[in-house]
């Protein structure tokens, strides 16, 4: 159950990342209006493509960049310059790096442990994301899931109020994905404010207490996965439908307001359908193309689709 004080404030943040020579030394502005909260005992999830503002939005959070413009609170503090008792109370697992290459994963952890007052059962945390395994070998020669399971280790060492999550299931097998999302499930129960980016939208909305989406550097959307859903659905009445077929077909322009794609090869979605006349087209597409799909499915609507329906509307723009 969350409190009611947030953990982490942040109130019309912007951010320049300095001049740029190819736009005659103009300020690159990456964050123009971000702002949420996120409380503890919730899963707070940032979605965005890439270059929306994601990493700018968390390395201000966290302390790494100096915003131009905003506020940001972290733990009732603010979180850029030099604060050791701040920097104990919060975790952080980037999705690439910073694990030393040479160095084994345990070791590595005990170490980190260490600097600690009160830090983790480390070798509870050891046996749950089953470091031992590879424990043997350096972070050089682990893989990328491995990697990640060491990283989120790394995070948890201090047992941190506050945990910054980067893609925390990338390159994990499903068993391991599993172990992430029960540990990530069970230290939202225990009270932690957890603040968490993915692009795998399932992911998204099977962790997501409360979701923000953030887009050319401003918060455009957010609520619970529900919610967001159930906004979308009143916006506009349709549902999605997805297809596999050959890779690489010549797509034909839909009818306005519909909105079709290749969104990996070899399959398709078509955004927009809220009557059997676009139906009635799709099928006339596939006739006259000689096209019988080996998949088809009449979704019903999900994170993806909302998350997708906002960046369609931004190509449009």
């Amino acid at each position: 159950m969350s409190s009611h004080t947030p953990s982490l404030i942040i109130n019309e943040l912007a951010k320049d990342l300095g001049p740029v020579p190819a736009l005659d030394n103009r300020m690159l502005r990456v964050l123009e209006s971000v702002s949420l909260k996120a409380y503890p005992g919730q899963v707070t999830t940032l979605l965005g493509a890439n270059g929306a503002g994601k990493s700018t939005t968390l390395a201000c959070a966290q302390g790494l960049l100096q915003p131009n413009g905003g506020t940001v609170e972290l733990l009732g503090q603010d979180p850029y310059g030099d604060n050791p008792d701040l920097r104990s109370r919060v975790g952080v697992m980037l999705q690439d790096g910073g694990l030393p290459p040479s160095m084994r994963p345990i070791p590595l952890l005990r170490h980190v442990a260490s600097l600690y007052k009160n830090p983790i059962d480390i070798d509870s945390l050891i046996t749950r994301l089953d470091l031992e395994s590879f424990g043997t070998r350096t972070i050089r020669r682990l893989s990328g899931g491995q990697k990640q399971r060491v990283a989120m280790a790394i995070a948890l060492a201090g047992d941190p109020e506050v945990l910054f999550l980067d893609e925390p299931s990338a390159g994990l097998d499903p068993q391991s994905r599993q172990v992430v999302f029960d540990l990530i499930t069970e230290l939202r129960d225990a009270g932690k404010a957890i603040i968490l980016t993915t692009h795998l939208m399932d992911d998204a909305q099977r962790l997501s207490d409360y979701v923000y989406i953030i887009d050319k550097g401003c918060t455009v959307a957010q609520g619970t996965v529900a919610e967001l859903i159930e906004r979308a659905a009143e916006d506009q009445d349709t549902r999605p439908i997805a297809f596999a077929g050959p890779a690489g077909l010549v797509l034909p322009e839909p009818p306005t307001g519909l909105h079709l794609s290749e969104t990996s090869a070899g399959e398709y979605r078509l955004d927009g359908v809220n009557s059997p006349e676009h139906l009635n087209w799709l099928t006339t597409w596939w006739v006259k193309e000689n096209i019988l799909p080996t998949q088809l499915n009449l979704q019903s609507r999900s994170l993806e689709d909302v998350f997708l329906e906002f960046a369609q509307k931004e190509e449009r723009a």
